[in-house]
């Protein structure tokens, strides 16, 4: 088991990510204790959306292509419709994910970031939720779709949308300090 305040979080994005679904854990994790890096597809700061227009730049640690799952204690992934569709044509972020799931680590996916999970073919079977108008994908990948502020299962970790940020991050919390988790079969 691992304190929060042991704890290294890596939250991917890309940009076009919903402002507040990478700074709020981004900033909660860290008050908390965590040690949090951002990656990016090319190690540089990416843009968010926020309303209905362009938002504040969030900085960037490292590329995804070179983060290692063995370094973090959990990866967290934003949403937005922009990012996450972007986010889910790109191997290395999806074998990323992958890796983190592999090794029953924390895997949280807000909003439209549930998509990652589908592409990455780890949520069948589990049960999640995301925002309304994807639930739907989710279902068709497997998963048992629940309408909650945030669903936990086996390490998985979704939640449907920005109001729900801080049941999302409390949870993060609560499945990283329970430690590892066992791989469920789909």
């Amino acid at each position: 088991m691992t304190k929060i305040t042991d704890a290294k979080v890596l939250i991917i994005a890309t940009n076009g990510f919903e402002q507040s679904e990478l700074e709020f854990p981004r900033d909660q994790l860290r008050a908390k204790g965590a040690e949090v890096h951002v990656a990016t597809l090319d190690g540089k700061a990416i843009k968010g959306w926020e309303g209905s227009d362009w938002g504040r730049d969030a900085d960037a640690d490292l590329k995804i292509a070179d983060a290692d799952a063995t370094q973090y204690d959990a990866i967290v992934l934003p949403g937005g419709q922009i990012n996450p569709d972007l986010l889910r044509v790109e191997a290395p972020a999806i074998e990323l994910i992958r890796s983190f799931a592999r090794q029953g680590k924390v895997v949280a996916a807000i909003c439209h970031a549930p998509w990652l999970l589908i592409e990455a073919d780890i949520i069948a079977g589990r049960e999640a939720t995301s925002f309304p108008s994807i639930r739907t994908d989710l279902k068709n990948a497997g998963a048992r779709v629940m309408d909650e502020p945030v669903v936990a299962d086996s390490g998985i970790v979704t939640s449907r949308k920005p109001e729900d940020l801080k049941d999302f991050v409390s949870k993060i919390v609560e499945e990283i300090e329970e430690g590892r988790h066992n791989q469920k079969a789909a």
